[in-house]
């Protein structure tokens, strides 16, 4: 009877099911703190102009706990997503790699484990700056001078997960609901869409790192995409770079 078991713990249970729950549960609570951030956060924060201290009471309790959540929600995502490809009996099938439903996904975990590696690399790491300095000014100690930049760094990468967010998600669903009916691309129209992916997802990565030649300038270069007035410049990016991958798919997927 074992041996016959499909129920919600068999492995065909877990990996089309079970864990693909968990991923989505854990993804929204990502994401929609990611939004959190970037959308009210941010701009709320901003707001609070002179009054430093109610702001660093606010970064100190509210923020330090968010970014509890939002960490390892991130981290609970790209295990779980990890987690339904091994699971997942033939999950890498033959084609995987040609077809468009497989390089769609792949697209999508790809995004994924950047924004992934953007919060436990960048953003963590530079906010855990930004919280001891709000946390030693609450104190009466004196300002961290790293603490600005720190908070830059990691504003421009919380700015560049927010861009990525939406063609991740587009990629994370396109395999599973009809829009890539069994098209397999060629080994032409395949290196052209990698190279044209892997070119504008590198290039924005790097410029949200700093290593464009204007690094962490506000509005200059490609920083217009995190700066501006509220978030206009990053909700018109991130849907702007959805048009750009929707547009590549219906030229490369529909051979």
């Amino acid at each position: 009877m074992l041996a016959e078991y499909l129920g919600f713990f068999s492995r065909n249970g877990l990996g089309t099911f079970g864990f693909r729950w968990l991923h989505i549960l854990v993804g929204i609570m990502w994401i929609g703190l990611l939004y959190y951030f970037n959308f009210v956060q941010v701009p709320a924060f901003a707001a609070f102009g002179d009054e430093a201290k109610a702001r660093n009471i606010a970064i100190d309790k509210v923020a330090r706990k968010a970014l509890w959540w939002f960490r390892w929600a991130a981290f609970s995502t790209f295990v779980t997503g990890i987690l339904i490809t091994v699971v997942t009996e033939n999950y890498f099938y033959d084609g995987f790699g040609k077809s468009a439903g497989g390089i769609g996904i792949s697209v999508g975990m790809l995004l994924g484990t950047i924004m992934m590696l953007n919060v436990w690399g960048v953003i963590w790491r530079n906010q855990k700056v930004v919280l001891a300095n709000a946390a030693n000014l609450l104190a009466g100690g004196e300002a961290d001078p790293n603490a600005a930049a720190a908070g830059r760094k990691a504003l421009m990468a919380s700015r560049q997960n927010t861009i990525f967010s939406v063609s991740m998600l587009f990629f994370m669903v396109y395999k599973g609901h009809g829009l890539t009916q069994g098209a397999e691309l060629g080994g032409g129209a395949m290196g052209a869409f990698w190279l044209i992916t892997l070119v504008l997802i590198g290039v924005l990565e790097a410029n949200a790192l700093g290593l464009m030649p204007w690094k962490t300038q506000p509005n200059k270069g490609l920083n217009i995409l995190y700066d501006g007035p509220g978030v206009r410049n990053p909700l018109v990016a991130a849907f702007g770079l959805w048009v750009i991958f929707l547009i590549l798919t219906e030229i490369f997927f529909k051979f």
